[in-house]
């Protein structure tokens, strides 16, 4: 069965993105864009809020054809292009770019993907991942601290209710101080 993999870079202090949804502090170097593409390479889709998804649609459809971008940026381009992607949105009636339009999580069309035959799905955006946690959807955490504090700003996990255990799984230090911290639920979402 598939799995639901949140995976975000977040700075210190927690922030996905400043408060102008600035995210120029994210260090990403060959290294890590070396490692991004291999993982999401082997992902089975894509799973995204609205926002999240027009950030990407807006840049990556075409970023292979720029001069000034080569391996590691050309290279996620053309996986970015081909991955099947479902976008959650209230507000899209479609979208280009091998991706599929849902206006609401539904538990049972999660579970249906889950138990399709493919690799595990890559899930991202705070919102959209508020909601899958919050109806206990998500089975691992894929979450890159990259060197920075920037004091405030969206947080990946904002003040609630929800309680998870975790059972940390891998630790890898990159080149340029980002740090992977993967978990796996060791207990129920409650």
């Amino acid at each position: 069965m598939r799995r639901i993999v949140l995976m975000s870079g977040v700075s210190l202090d927690g922030y996905i993105e400043g408060p102008d949804r600035e995210i120029d502090w994210h260090v990403v170097d060959d290294e890590l864009h070396r490692h991004f593409n291999e993982l999401i390479a082997g992902m089975g889709g894509i799973l995204s809020g609205r926002v999240t998804h027009q950030l990407m649609a807006d840049y990556w459809p075409t970023a292979d054809q720029d001069p000034a971008n080569s391996g590691t940026v050309a290279e996620f381009a053309a996986i970015w292009r081909e991955k099947p992607k479902i976008v959650y949105s209230r507000t899209l009636e479609r979208a280009e770019w091998n991706t599929t339009v849902e206006h609401e999580v539904d538990p049972d069309r999660v579970a249906a993907l889950k138990a399709e035959p493919g690799g595990d799905l890559v899930l991202s955006g705070a919102e959209l991942a508020r909601e899958f946690l919050r109806l206990g959807l998500v089975d691992e955490f894929r979450i890159y601290v990259h060197p920075v504090l920037i004091g405030r700003g969206k947080p990946l996990f904002p003040a609630g209710d929800l309680r998870m255990g975790l059972r940390l799984t891998e630790t890898h230090r990159f080149g340029n101080g980002v740090v992977l911290l993967r978990y796996e639920l060791s207990e129920p979402a409650n």
